[in-house]
């Protein structure tokens, strides 16, 4: 199983000059399209009770997503709302004591043998309790089971990028696969060749890095190559989900190869990342295509 580690919130969508509310986050997202792929995968989250935590839950569970680590509370849902721009989204959260941020130590699961590897990302690692929450997971499951982390960065909500920084270098060192995109990777690195930062990357600890480039494509990189696949062309309706939805295709794409394990992922044959970064630009396409995040199942791929 893929435990998918991370915020499930609402988003609130512009929708005929009002806001119409959607399950989303970047986590869940990636958690629905691994489900839809038809990956066994879990979802690890602070979900609350209410209305809009039913929604989630209702969603998780049609995507045929295994709820059961879920840490359950009567705090409220958070919301984002979002606002687009020649199809690029920006957010607004409102995030104060909810039940996905104040997740603690203490709500942790106990993982059994059937959780293969664990994905963290998204704004859950940004807001504490629950970002030392998500980073003391990864720091007690990375030796043993496959970790992967999508910093997915929104600087707009980040109120204290020091800590931040520390926290997310932290958790790509103990990663064995990070994804990231062209624009987190200067934010968190600064200037430089993509492709230099990338091996500064590497050298830190992670044996898979994968970039994206929007339409451009997908690179990834180990310490033995580089393989690369482009974007399909498609019209696009808007974004969001899309690096999610990647993040999912390629973790399906290791999963039925039988490679999410620590010794397979750091000797992945280039056949088996090439066909992972095909599976996650041909998902992503899908999402990208419709409005919203609303990731493709496995017959539409």
């Amino acid at each position: 199983m893929i435990l998918c580690c991370g915020e499930a919130l609402i988003d609130m969508l512009p929708r005929e000059g009002a806001f119409m509310p959607y399950p989303g986050g970047a986590v869940f997202n990636t958690a629905i399209a691994l489900g839809r792929l038809g990956a066994d995968v879990g979802f690890f989250s602070g979900i609350s009770n209410d209305l809009f935590g039913t929604m989630l839950d209702a969603s998780l569970t049609e995507s045929r997503v295994n709820t059961e680590n879920a840490a359950r509370s009567n705090r409220p849902t958070t919301l984002a709302f979002v606002t687009l721009r020649d199809g690029q989204a920006s957010y607004a959260f409102y995030d104060e004591n909810t039940a996905g941020r104040l997740l603690e130590p203490k709500d942790l699961p106990d993982l059994g043998p059937e959780v293969d590897a664990l994905f963290f990302g998204g704004i859950s690692l940004v807001s504490e309790p629950a970002a030392d929450t998500y980073a003391a997971l990864i720091a007690r499951e990375a030796a043993t089971r496959v970790t992967m982390i999508d910093p997915n960065i929104r600087p707009g909500f980040i109120t204290d990028p020091d800590r931040y920084r520390a926290r997310i270098n932290h958790m790509i060192e103990v990663s064995d696969i990070v994804k990231i995109s062209d624009e987190d990777l200067h934010w968190l690195e600064g200037e430089g060749e993509l492709a230099d930062l990338v091996k500064a990357l590497l050298a830190r600890g992670p044996k898979i890095v994968l970039l994206t480039e929007g339409a451009k494509g997908a690179h990834a990189f180990t310490a033995n190559g580089h393989c690369f696949a482009a974007a399909q062309k498609v019209t696009v309706a808007d974004t969001v989900g899309a690096g999610d939805t990647f993040n999912a295709g390629f973790l399906a794409a290791l999963q039925r190869a039988g490679a999410l394990n620590k010794a397979a992922v750091a000797n992945l044959s280039e056949d088996v990342l090439q066909s992972g970064l095909e599976l996650g630009v041909r998902a992503a396409a899908v999402t990208v295509s419709r409005a919203g995040a609303n990731p493709p199942w496995e017959h539409e791929v």
